[in-house]
Formats: structure tokens, C-alpha cells, sequence
């Protein structure tokens, strides 16, 4: 506490009086990010990074539905602080966040309070309310208004504006990059996002969603202003959807929110970088959510898993049918024993269809045969659950199958952000810990830093994955999409990109196919996304018998780890290519991706500390990869002494290295 007073009292004379509204002034640690703020009559903010005008004055409001509007009332005091201190992470790509940021808390009469920080990355702000009764949020007015119509890069929702509910989405779509006066006004995009102001990146996130709608952002009017834009509580709700797993939302209230009368709202992140590496490492989202709520984590074991949904149960060297039955399972368990990998998932189908319960198994299944095999060879078990069928009965089943010894869940088919849903995520969370059950959100929101406060959370979809690959049409481009999503989605939190295929194509050569699904790009493509795409539950999408096939290759992606002491993104351009090192104990991964366009690039690990002649192993796309995308090759050397690796990706290509 000495420390703090010390940073309000000096930080007190770079501000304005606090004692009635006005302008402040609020820079970053390091002098480049500076927030303008503006009380009166409302609050706006704007933002310069290194001089130059990013974001122009912006508005922020709560309004509630008594009619007071929260960020409009009269100021009561303005306090500046600053704060410099480490965050440590678990079951992230870095050990260790450094916290550093100036802060001003602007509180008004009406019992409610803004916080602006400014770090050497950004600003952020939220509402902070100390009302001694409930209250009702109608809307929020969160703008960013850009002031000229930069390029950016947005992912619209998966619903057009004249369906039903316009909320509806599973957050699992491509980004377009456009100016901003010309995003749909008919559609909402999903955060993060990119806007390209002459150069500097600036990202539109949000943190600590708790019990609260997710933001979206919209531009109706077709100008240079973002709007967030919020889904209103449902107020009629059907079971429905896939497999009657979905919870369709039929009509929604005029409000937004419920809220205690003391509580945070989330963070609204602009983020700003001059390099847009950085993007691809940023660890905002995290550093802003609420810290560690789980005592005892030290059952939570990220780790890979054989999955059996995408390549459709495909052994083919069995003497049995494959499906969903037990004897399927206990060959997936003995290839993960076999291979080094953690767990197997029981995707959809293990319980009855349509039934909505999940203690009622089909026949084929003998889960307690399954589970006892599984323990046998080292091997855990997670289950699929559909939405409706986990929240039905969730502390039941959370308690019956963690008895049985399953590991977790992967809960699918969510499809919503609005508050009730937020309210399931962070119950699910805090259920599942109480059992010592990790937890894979499939059909979600896009993360917001509830991996941090409940880190047996352990991976969310909400990403444009490789399940795609089973139904997309020939002109899909995944290609373009694996080198923007580290830059733009993943920045939000981990990814369940379900990465691993052994069935690899050329460009133009890919088709959809259900049961003998296949990627587009090459062999090393796909093992570099075990390096460049951040997944603590990491999936071997394609079949043990395809794996066998390619063992050399199989056994080196069951070997990555999945957690990392260490993150360095040493090259890479949004949708062009991207270069990413991390580090787990003395040993560096590094992975290489590039679109459809080929490249010749310098791969300089000086930046590592490693020292020139050390071992390295090197998987590239091979000569003949052009035309035929399996073809790879694999080398051992030791590093020149230039530290710099000249790799030729082909198109589709990629690399991955081990230091």
C-alpha cells in the first residue's frame, strides 16, 4: 500500500483537478500511449500512440432502466494510480505477465465510477458500480470511432440480420478485410477485430465478460464509428436446434443485463501495435480477467488427444466395425498409450440421442469397460456434451462421471453470449473444478480471460477449424485463414483448431468429404500448427490407422508440448505468413505457415539465445510438395553460426523446427 500512495502522489500532479468534470490526461508507463478523457455532460475518450491520433473521442455510457445513465453524472473524484507487478500464469504460453499501467478512476454521485488504464499497449476502461440495489442495464454505448475509413478485419457472425435472432452464432467464421465504412450495417461482427490506421494496428477486445453479454460490433450508419452492440436477455427460450441440444432463442427482453448493485463490468481493450508480430503473442486478454478462483489446481493436466469425430471412427486395420462401441475406444486408447498422448474423447453419440440425458448410455457403449481400460494403459477420458443435456443436470453428472474417473468435458452447441449464457459458462467452470473436471467449450464465445480465473478451462473452439474441412465447398480459402487468425482470434485466448491431418492437398485439389476427411496445404502446414496455434488440450484430428501410416510424423507431433514457459512471434504479415518460437523448458518449437502464396524466408533465431552449432530438427515442405502436399523432409543439423535458417514453404506450406 506505501507503494501505491506513493504513485497516486505523484501521479496526481500530471492531472487536471478531480474535484469537478473536465479533461485528463492519462499516458502509458513508457510515454507512447496517451488517452484523452473528457467529462462532461457524458465521457468520451480518445487515443494517440507514438503522436499520432488513433482513436478520436469516443463515447461510453451505461444506460439503465430507471433512465440514469452511468458515465454522465456529476464527478465526484478523480484518483490516478499506477500499478507494476508480475502475473503468474498457468497453463499459458508464457509463464509470466507483466502488469505495468497508469490508471485513473473517475466516480461519480450516482454511486458508479469509470476506470481507464493505459499501458504500453493499449487502453482500456470499465464501469465500476457500488449501488445499494439491483439494477437493469438497457444498453451500453461503447464506440470507437476511427475518424477515417481505415482497412480492417472483421469476422461477421454466422447470421445475417433478417434471420430470427441475429445473436445466434457459434463465433466460427473468416475474416474479410475491407475499410470500415464498408462492414454489412445489416450484420455484427464478432470481436477481436483489426483496424490498419496508416499502419498501426489496433485491436477491439474485451476481458472479464462475467455475467454480462459478449460484445459485438456493428456500423448501421456506414461511417468511420464501431459500435458495440449487446444481445438482449432472452425472454422465451426453446429446446431445439442440433440433435434438440441447442437452446433457440424465440424472443429477447428491451435489456441487456440484470446486475447486483456492486459489481465490474467487463474491460473494453484498444489495443495498439506499431509491429503487427506482437498481435500474435499479446497477452491483454489474460492480464485483464479476474485472477485464479480454483484453491488446488494442480490435477489440471493440458495435454494431446486422439480424436475420433472428424476422421469418422476411420480404423481401418481392425477386425471389427468401427463406430461409436467400446471396441473403438479401447483401439484409441491403446494408440494414445502407444503414441504418448493423454486422452481420448467420446465425441458425440455415446449417450442416447435426443434424450437430453447424459447418465443414459446407448448400449453399444460400456463405459465403465472403457474407463478401466483407460486407466490401465495411462490414458484419460473427456465426453462430449451437448449444451442442453449438460445443464440439465450439471452437478449430477459432473459428480457421477469425475466418480467414474473421466478427466473433463468437451461442452458443444452454446451458440450465445447473452447474459444467461455467460451465467452458464463460469457456473459450468466452477461446477466442473468442484470435480476436478477440465473443460473444452466447443460451439462458444470467443474466450475472455475465463481460462485465467478458471484454469480448468482449458481450450475454447470459436474458430474457423479443421472440422470445416469435412463440408466447406472447394473455394474455401483455409489457407488464408490459418495465417489471420493467430493475428485476430487468437489473441483472445486458446483455440481448439483440432489440427493434425495426415490426408493433405494441393490448392484446387481439396474436396469436401465427411468420412475421409482431408486439409488443404502441405504435410508441414499441419505440423506447424502445433507451434503456431496455442491449444493447452491439443487434438490428433486423423485416424490411429493414418497416423501409423505416417509414423515419423505422428510420433513428432504426439512429442509437442502443448504448454509453453516462452512465446516469440519472429516473423509474420496478417493473412500473408506467420513465424512463431515457443519455449518449453531448454527446448524451442518453432513453426512456420504460409497462404497459398509460396515464400522463401530467413528464419533468424539469434533473438532465442541458442548457441551456434546446436542440434536442430527441421520438418520442410519437400521438393515435390508443389504437387504432391505430403511430400516433406526431415533433417537433423547443427545451427551456423549466422543463426539464420533459410526455408523454402511451398504454397499451402509450412515448417516446424525443433531447437
Amino acid at each position: 500500500m506505501k507503494r501505491l500512495s506513493i504513485f497516486v502522489l505523484l501521479l496526481s500532479l500530471l492531472f487536471c483537478a478531480c474535484s469537478a468534470e473536465g479533461d485528463y490526461t492519462l499516458s502509458s508507463p513508457d510515454g507512447k500511449v496517451v488517452a484523452h478523457i473528457t467529462v462532461d455532460n457524458g465521457t468520451t475518450f480518445s487515443v494517440d500512440f507514438d503522436s499520432k491520433k488513433i482513436l478520436q473521442p469516443s463515447a461510453v455510457a451505461l444506460h439503465l432502466a430507471d433512465g440514469t445513465v452511468l458515465g454522465n453524472g456529476k464527478v465526484k473524484r478523480v484518483t490516478p494510480f499506477s500499478v507494476n507487478e508480475t502475473i503468474a500464469t498457468q497453463f499459458y504460453f508464457k509463464n509470466a505477465i507483466e502488469d505495468n499501467y497508469n490508471a485513473l478512476k473517475v466516480e461519480f454521485y450516482d454511486r458508479s465510477a469509470i476506470v481507464f488504464r493505459a499501458y504500453n499497449d493499449g487502453v482500456v476502461y470499465r464501469f465500476e458500480t457500488s449501488r445499494r440495489k439491483p439494477f437493469v442495464v438497457q444498453n451500453e454505448v461503447a464506440a470507437f470511432d476511427f475518424g477515417q475509413p481505415y482497412n480492417c478485419w472483421i469476422a461477421y457472425n454466422n447470421l445475417t440480420g433478417t434471420k430470427k435472432d441475429k445473436y445466434f452464432t457459434s463465433f466460427e467464421h473468416r475474416y474479410k478485410s475491407l475499410p470500415i465504412n464498408e462492414v454489412d450495417a445489416s450484420r455484427l461482427a464478432f470481436t477481436p477485430l483489426v483496424v490498419d490506421v496508416d499502419g498501426v494496428k489496433v485491436v477491439l477486445a474485451e476481458s472479464d465478460v462475467e455475467s454480462y453479454p459478449g460484445m459485438f460490433i456493428g456500423n448501421a450508419d456506414s461511417d468511420c464509428i464501431l459500435d458495440g452492440t449487446f444481445a438482449p436477455v432472452p425472454s422465451e427460450v426453446v429446446v431445439g436446434g442440433h440433435n434438440k441440444l441447442q437452446g433457440i432463442v424465440n424472443a429477447r427482453h428491451d435489456y441487456i443485463a440484470k446486475c447486483e448493485g456492486e459489481r465490474t463490468f467487463p474491460w473494453r481493450i484498444v489495443l495498439v501495435a506499431d509491429d503487427e508480430r506482437t498481435l500474435a503473442a499479446s497477452d491483454i486478454v489474460y492480464r485483464l480477467a479476474s485472477p485464479c478462483r480454483v484453491e488446488d489446481t494442480q490435477w489440471i493436466a493440458p495435454g494431446k488427444v486422439a480424436w475420433e469425430w472428424w476422421n469418422h471412427w476411420g480404423l481401418t486395420d481392425v477386425d471389427f466395425e468401427p463406430g461409436v462401441n467400446t471396441a473403438t475406444y479401447k483401439a484409441y486408447i491403446d494408440f494414445a498409450s502407444e503414441y504418448g498422448i493423454e486422452y481420448v474423447i467420446l465425441d458425440e453419440g455415446w449417450a442416447t440421442k435426443y434424450n437430453n440425458d447424459l447418465l443414459d448410455i446407448v448400449p453399444a457403449i460400456d463405459m465403465q469397460a472403457i474407463l478401466d481400460h483407460a486407466q490401465s494403459k495411462g490414458v484419460g477420458i473427456i465426453l462430449w456434451a451437448g449444451y442442453n443435456a449438460f445443464n440439465n443436470d450439471m452437478e449430477r453428472v459432473c459428480e457421477h462421471y469425475s466418480k467414474m474417473g473421466v478427466k473433463g468435458f468437451k461442452i458443444d452447441f452454446m451458440d450465445r453470449d447473452d447474459q444467461p449464457m455467460s451465467d452458464f459458462y463460469y457456473r459450468a467452470a466452477q461446477v466442473c473444478a468442484a470435480n476436478k473436471l477440465m473443460v473444452d467449450f466447443h460451439g462458444c464465445a470467443k474466450p475472455a480471460g475465463l481460462n485465467r480465473t478458471y484454469p480448468n478451462v482449458i481450450n475454447f473452439e470459436a474458430v474457423f477449424g479443421l472440422e470445416q474441412m469435412k463440408w466447406s465447398k472447394p473455394d474455401v480459402d483455409m489457407m488464408e485463414y490459418d495465417v489471420t487468425m493467430p493475428f485476430i482470434r487468437m489473441l483472445a485466448g486458446p483455440i481448439d483448431y483440432t489440427q493434425g491431418a495426415m490426408l493433405n492437398t494441393i490448392q484446387g485439389e481439396y474436396r469436401p468429404n465427411n468420412k475421409r476427411p482431408m486439409s488443404q496445404g502441405t504435410r508441414c502446414h499441419q505440423l506447424a500448427a502445433y507451434a503456431v496455434f496455442f491449444s493447452p488440450l491439443s487434438m490428433l484430428c486423423d485416424s490411429p490407422s493414418n497416423y501409423r501410416n505416417n509414423v515419423e510424423c505422428a510420433k513428432f507431433i504426439a512429442s509437442v508440448p502443448t504448454v509453453w514457459d516462452e512465446t516469440v512471434v519472429l516473423d509474420g504479415k496478417i493473412g500473408q505468413y506467420v513465424v512463431t518460437a515457443r519455449r518449453s523448458g531448454e527446448k524451442w518449437y518453432i513453426g512456420g505457415m504460409t497462404s497459398w502464396t509460396p515464400r522463401t524466408i530467413d528464419v533468424d533465431l539469434s533473438k532465442l539465445g541458442i548457441a551456434a552449432g546446436t542440434t536442430v530438427e527441421l520438418f520442410c515442405d519437400g521438393k515435390l510438395a508443389t504437387d504432391n502436399a505430403s511430400s516433406y523432409v526431415h533433417n537433423k543439423f547443427a545451427l551456423p553460426e549466422s543463426q539464420i535458417l533459410t526455408i523454402d514453404m511451398a504454397p499451402g506450406g509450412g515448417f516446424m523446427i525443433l531447437l
